[in-house]
């Protein structure tokens, strides 16, 4: 069934985020904090993890209360909130479960059909109930009947095409799908609704490159205001043309993408270095002023002058630095032997579904490959055959003198939860590294206290993140990482590639990450259609060569 209505075209709606104050156990998480998203906005919101930027995106979602301050927002401002982790529970088919980002319209429809119903049959056309009822109708009508053409189902069927899904995925109930997927579903229902404000956590953790570029094409030209949380450079540069900084519970406000606030950031710090540099030197200036003329009768003003100034001054403080320079190499281990890994005529299949037929790849000692393709392409079920995981047909023979170190996505499940953080590396980590040891847990954001929590009370990232540092600590010759940037922070992601680049041995990725990807490997396996295509360049050319075609595929669309 197909529903017409009409609308007037909505423009965006100016929002206010007016004094927010929070704080918890004694501790301010940011203080007084103002700012405006105006109609159109495309905002980066960044900071360190622990600044509090999921907090301040619950907050002004509505999700969650601030402990002074206020979100102030037209009465019919629409924002519309997509978390990091989520998790949902449906029968309903993914068509039908997309198609509940109109269910206001659907209701207002029924309810109309009631009013109408109720006024053709009812005869008391005096009471003032019947009064009541055509005031009803009328308030509603109003509203109803002011609502834009839309073709629903072509809608959704758009949308639902966009962010990957396949025609036949259309009728499947949603919990035969993976929670990236339903993901995209929960996406998809927040791009329907068109609202004025669509804040998103972390949204392209799940969804594969073509998706994602995509999701950047309808940010940047059909959205109206978006506030983001991303990790993933090339996505945030892509959509954003402004920059909010959470950093030491104040923010700063930049017009600029998130390269550009780099540098602006770099300027802020230097003139902050400089600024703090010359009141040192004044308060201790002023201080020995103090120590010298104290109980000189003829100074006693001036030095009490100088007392009171130095009560009231305001303290300069520096941005917190981003420690990231950490060199950090993986430990060195046997030489493996010339082909760590071939594949020969390798198929396999779940019941009916192909994955992927006859597949071949030689990788040599010391190459750098990524895998590619869109979700569900066997991308991840390669992985598992290599590690001998499932059964298929045909050849996979893994080299001599290979020492595997595997980072699958559901990694963090294999972890002791009895021991600390603190002991999970230690135990793994062999000669000089061990001195290195609090630091590197610092810079994949384990710091202070953290470091003595057991595993069993960690959360899902916070477990993905500690399996990542200890697989860094082990020595191997074969690394497999299937998407090992989903929890990393910019900084831990830097950490990750400069020891991957520096990585002696063979490495085979798995990632949507484009900014991580680039420079990471010299050759390619696409998985596409049930095939294995190996391509001999690297995943900067592929890249390149594939945003191009997947934009014009958008544009056709």
């Amino acid at each position: 069934r197909i529903y017409y209505l009409c609308h007037p075209i909505k423009f965006g709606k100016m929002i206010s985020i007016d004094g927010l104050t929070v704080e918890f156990s004694g501790k301010t998480l940011f203080s007084n904090i103002s700012f405006v998203i105006n109609p159109n906005d495309k905002i980066a919101l960044m900071g360190k993890n622990g600044a509090g930027k999921s907090t301040m995106m619950k907050i002004i979602a509505g999700v969650n209360k601030p402990t002074r301050g206020h979100v102030r927002a037209p009465k019919d401002a629409v924002i519309a909130y997509l978390p990091q982790h989520l998790l949902t529970e449906d029968e309903c088919t993914v068509f039908e479960e997309t198609s509940k980002a109109f269910g206001h319209v659907f209701a207002m429809r029924d309810e109309m059909d009631r009013l109408n119903h109720e006024m053709a049959t009812r005869t008391d056309y005096d009471s003032d109930e019947y009064m009541k009822l055509i005031e009803d109708v009328s308030e509603l009508g109003e509203k109803y009947y002011a609502l834009e053409d839309v073709n629903f189902d072509a809608e959704v069927e758009k949308t639902l095409l966009g962010l990957g899904f396949e025609r036949e995925d259309f009728n499947r109930p949603t919990n035969e799908f993976s929670g990236g997927w339903r993901m995209r579903i929960e996406l998809a229902k927040i791009l329907l609704k068109e609202p004025d404000l669509i804040l998103l956590d972390e949204p392209t953790n799940h969804i594969d490159i073509e998706s994602v570029v995509w999701l950047e094409d309808f940010l940047i030209n059909k959205a109206k205001a978006v506030m983001v949380i991303s990790h993933d450079k090339a996505f945030i540069d892509n959509i954003t043309t402004r920059t909010v900084e959470l950093t030491m519970g104040k923010i700063y406000d930049y017009k600029a993408n998130y390269t550009h606030y780099l540098q602006l950031r770099e300027d802020r710090r230097t003139h902050q270095q400089k600024a703090y540099r010359e009141q040192q030197k004044m308060i201790a200036e002023s201080k020995q002023f103090i120590e010298r003329f104290k109980g000189t009768y003829s100074k006693t003003n001036q030095v009490n002058s100088v007392e009171r100034m130095l009560e009231k001054l305001e303290i300069i403080e520096v941005d917190e630095v981003d420690n990231s320079a950490l060199k950090l190499r993986f430990p060195p281990s046997v030489r493996s032997g010339d082909y760590p890994v071939t594949v020969d005529g390798l198929s396999k299949n779940y019941d009916d579904h192909v994955v992927f037929r006859d597949a071949s790849m030689t990788i040599k000692r010391g190459e750098k490959v990524s895998f590619v393709g869109r979700n569900g392409e066997g991308k991840s079920t390669m992985i598992k055959a290599i590690m001998g995981e499932i059964e298929y047909e045909g050849k996979c023979t893994i080299g001599h003198n290979v020492k595997i170190g595997y980072f699958a996505q559901n990694e963090a499940a294999k972890l002791d939860p009895e021991l600390t953080v603190f002991q999970t590396v230690d135990e793994v980590a062999e000669g000089e590294v061990r001195t290195q040891l609090k630091t590197i847990l610092g810079c994949f954001m384990f710091s202070g206290d953290d470091i003595d929590k057991k595993v069993g009370v960690l959360s899902g990232g916070e477990r993905t993140r500690l399996s990542m540092v200890k697989l860094l600590l082990e020595p191997v010759n074969l690394l497999i990482l299937d998407e090992p940037t989903n929890h990393l922070d910019l900084k831990s992601k830097d950490v990750l590639k400069e020891a991957l680049l520096n990585f002696d041995g063979t490495l085979i990725l798995v990632s949507h990450d484009r900014d991580f990807l680039q420079g990471l490997s010299q050759k390619v396996f696409e998985f596409k259609n049930k095939r294995v295509i190996e391509h001999f360049e690297t995943i900067d050319d592929f890249l390149a060569r594939n945003r191009m075609e997947s934009l014009k595929e958008v544009e056709r669309k």
